[in-house]
């Protein structure tokens, strides 16, 4: 069995990227202070017609038509014109919507490029700050969601699903959690959830996967169908269709598929295991484990297909033996399939024994009524009389 090798890839605090993520808001500002230095508008304080509010530099400026929005900091809601019920707070949040609507955004930049999407919440500073057109999307936290611009995704937590452009109904919640989601902008990473810091971080096109715990399957670039419960649980897959439950659970599986592992660091036997269930780990402890599974214990099995079922010392269960070369020995079982044959032969005899049985009887019969009826036909005895 494989020792077991605890991931190191994980690590909470990443200096490197924290330092990245200061520079957007310079950059931010380099990009989004130069086309609207022209355009300020005038201080807007209070009530706009269409019941509409704003208070701040150039907020709902340019407004003609839409209603019931409000705008509160320097440009914000700065270029709607026809949209409805928006409200945007901070630093040119909403700021290019032209008819987008019943869009909220709370933070800087928030919703920034935003112009005709409908029905989103950014909240937090850059959250949604790329979205033009997406729509149904939720973005709680600073950066989150940054660079989307489909649609019905959401995204709690710093960074969360930043990188994500195209992909739809994705769910992060945690740090980092899906934050390269679609950053090669095919828009196939959908249906993913990630929960916890770091969950599926550096999936790209990967689909319809679940991650569950900090650094849940964080490492592995893609792969579809797979899940994954636990801290580091399926830490580096890229394979398909795998499920990793408990800590550090698979963190080991890279590119295997259809494998099934149950419990604290089960790992698999090499990094691209195909098909395996494994439950359990005798060698991560200093104890054996005891295996109590219900429904097993006085149940009836169809005496035609049952098996004996062995296990070796790695834990591994079949029906079938075999020696060091992977020649099958003679099991238990051969007796078992002998012992069925004889039954059956048994049976069978049984079967032409009572079969015999009857016929004899039947024959017994038939002699009787033959001899009673020569009984009956039988002729008198005759008397002869004595001459003198």
């Amino acid at each position: 069995m494989k020792a077991i090798v605890l991931s190191t890839k994980s690590s909470i605090h990443r200096p490197s990227l924290r330092r990245g993520f200061r520079l957007i808001p310079l950059v931010l500002v380099c990009f989004g202070l130069a086309p609207m230095a022209q355009a300020v508008g005038p201080d807007t304080d209070g009530s706009i017609p269409g019941s509409n509010n704003g208070e701040g530099i150039g907020v709902l400026v340019s407004r003609t038509g839409g209603v019931w929005n409000t705008g509160t900091g320097f440009e914000a809601l700065n270029h709607l014109t026809a949209g409805n019920q928006n409200t945007a707070t901070g630093l040119r949040a909403l700021t290019n919507d032209t008819n987008g609507g019943y869009n909220t955004a709370t933070g800087v930049f928030s919703l920034f490029s935003n112009t005709s999407g409908f029905f989103n919440s950014a909240t937090g500073a850059y959250s949604l700050a790329n979205n033009i057109s997406g729509t149904h999307n939720t973005a709680n936290g600073y950066a989150a969601l940054y660079r989307n611009t489909a649609d019905d995704n959401t995204a709690t937590g710093f960074a969360a699903l930043y990188r994500n452009v195209s992909a739809v109904t994705n769910a992060a919640v945690g740090t980092f959690a899906l934050q390269n989601n679609d950053s090669s902008g095919t828009g196939t990473a959908d249906f993913n959830t990630a929960v916890g810091g770091f969950a599926l971080k550096a999936n790209v096109d990967g689909r319809e996967n679940t991650a569950v715990g900090a650094g849940a399957m964080e490492s592995g670039d893609g792969g579809n169908d797979n899940t994954a419960v636990g801290f580091l649980a399926g830490n580096d897959i890229t394979g398909n269709s795998n499920t990793c439950l408990g800590h550090s659970t698979g963190s080991n599986l890279i590119d295997g598929e259809g494998n099934i592992y149950i419990g604290a660091q089960v790992q698999p036997g090499a990094t691209n295991e195909l098909e395996f269930i494994r439950i359990g780990d005798d060698t991560a402890f200093a104890f054996p484990y005891d295996t109590f599974i219900a429904g097993i214990f006085n149940r009836n099995v169809a005496s035609g297909t049952a098996q004996f079922v062995f296990a070796d010392d790695t834990g591994k269960l079949g029906t079938v033996l075999v020696n060091a070369a992977g020649n099958k020995v003679a099991t238990p079982q051969a007796m078992l399939n002998e012992s069925r044959n004889q039954q059956k032969r048994i049976a069978e005899l049984e079967g032409t024994v009572e079969r015999l049985a009857a016929m004899v009887k039947e024959q017994a019969a038939q002699i009787q009524k033959v001899s009673a009826q020569l009984e009956v036909i039988k002729p008198a005895p005759q008397v002869v009389a004595n001459k003198p």
